[in-house]
């Protein structure tokens, strides 16, 4: 009973940590002046935020197919 529970926390805080990182890329997506980029920009803004913050559980950073498919679900979720 304990370990289901202690994996449905886990599964939370994992999943709570990520939505986080999606919504600071979304958000970061500002000109020097404060003003909303869009467009291109914004775009650009978004993919670079999302491979600076594809790193793995240990704070290494994520290559080949994980780090593309996160890449890809951050920008999906930023969007």
């Amino acid at each position: 009973m304990a370990r289901i529970i202690t994996a449905a926390i886990l599964a939370l805080l994992l999943g709570l940590g990520s939505a986080i990182a999606q919504d600071s890329c979304a958000t970061k997506a500002v000109s020097k002046d404060g003003k909303p980029l869009s467009g291109a920009a914004r775009t650009s803004s978004i993919k670079k935020c999302c491979d600076d913050s594809a790193v793995s559980k240990d704070g290494k950073p994520l290559s080949g197919a994980a780090k593309t498919s996160y890449v890809k679900k951050c920008q999906a979720d930023a969007s």
